[in-house]
């Protein structure tokens, strides 16, 4: 009788074994899928808010006088003098480093907050997004590639319905490159090699198949698993995993809407089992994070090194995934650890 039914017994758990693996790719899938959405969502986030940062700062200068003053009057020392007491004072109050520039009508460097050495250099070969302004008089932000790729936020200066230059505020991806970090994902800003030519002060930057680092801020312990990828297909598929290490992929847009290069993103696979289901997935723990994971790393004083920081994350990720996001939420707010951020987000 037994040898009757062992048969159909060894078919049915056959079966339930297929489905049951198949059961679980599709949910690994779904799940890798919605943490790719929210990395992306997250990234846009993150670079919508500093665009709106720079080209709050951009727009105030523009509205200085005694710039606009110094501009028309082709007054380079000045116009130096007041965006770098300006850029002082604004690091000196919020501690936030700002870097501002001023360029004639003519493409050529005015003044820039950080050194006063290359006033006069033309740029105009390097920076081809400003033939924006040729038929616009409105302000542009976006990322863009110029002697460095960057965001930058230009705004264009008139004086009697006359473009006498441009004001720029400009950031290079530090701060998002260490908010993603805070959040235990590695971000590496690639620039396509063809803009090599036009990026000359990132020539000596590190290369990945055929892309440039852009950020200078980023972790050199997952080079060599993202050197073994074929970017062909993760660009197609978004997703890769290996070496027991997920990698997402963005593509990276200009103004024009053009794609440069790309934003890569690198998620050890233990993290994983954190994101059981979509109300736990990454853009809970980047709620929470942004203004108190770094908080908690100084209290808990741990060392800034690779072994130092992934312990961090494992004991917090273990420690916190006991409590529901209604209980993490009072922690933060009972540590006094959430904090106003300023800042317009579309």
């Amino acid at each position: 009788m037994f040898k009757k039914v062992a048969p159909v017994f060894l078919v049915l758990i056959l079966i339930t074994l297929f489905f049951t693996y198949y059961y679980n790719n599709k949910v690994k899938e779904q799940k890798l899928n919605n943490i790719l959405d929210q990395m992306r969502l997250t990234l846009k986030s993150q670079l919508k808010t500093h665009q709106m940062d720079d080209l709050q700062i951009a727009l105030m200068l523009s509205k200085n006088k005694g710039l606009i003053d110094a501009l028309e009057n082709d007054d380079e020392d000045l116009g130096y003098k007041i965006i770098s007491d300006i850029s002082k004072t604004i690091q000196k109050n919020t501690g936030k480093k700002i870097r501002t520039q001023v360029i004639t009508s003519d493409l050529n460097i005015f003044a820039r907050s950080w050194d006063d050495i290359y006033a006069g250099m033309p740029i105009g070969d390097y920076r081809t997004d400003l033939k924006y302004f040729y038929t616009h008089n409105t302000p542009r932000t976006s990322i863009e590639v110029g002697r460095r790729l960057g965001i930058k936020a230009t705004v264009p200066v008139y004086k009697d319905n006359q473009l006498i230059g441009y004001v720029e505020s400009i950031s290079f991806f530090k701060s998002i490159t260490d908010f993603f970090s805070s959040i235990g994902v590695d971000l590496y800003v690639l620039l396509d090699v063809k803009y090599t030519d036009t990026a000359v002060l990132m020539m000596q930057n590190l290369t990945i198949n055929n892309y440039i680092v852009a950020n200078r801020n980023y972790n050199y312990t997952h080079i060599q698993t993202l050197r073994k990828l074929n970017f062909k297909t993760l660009k197609f598929k978004g997703i890769a995993h290996r070496n027991k290490k997920y990698i997402f992929y963005q593509n990276m847009y200009d103004g024009d809407n053009k794609i440069i290069g790309g934003f890569v993103f690198v998620l050890p696979q233990r993290y994983l089992n954190y994101f059981r289901n979509p109300e736990d997935n990454i853009s809970f723990l980047i709620n929470i994070t942004r203004s108190s994971l770094h908080n908690i790393v100084k209290e808990q004083k741990h060392e800034h090194n690779q072994e130092g920081r992934e312990l961090f994350f494992d004991e917090s990720y273990e420690k916190y995934d006991k409590y529901s996001k209604d209980e993490l939420i009072q922690m933060m707010l009972n540590r006094k650890i959430v904090k106003k951020i300023d800042g317009k987000i579309k």
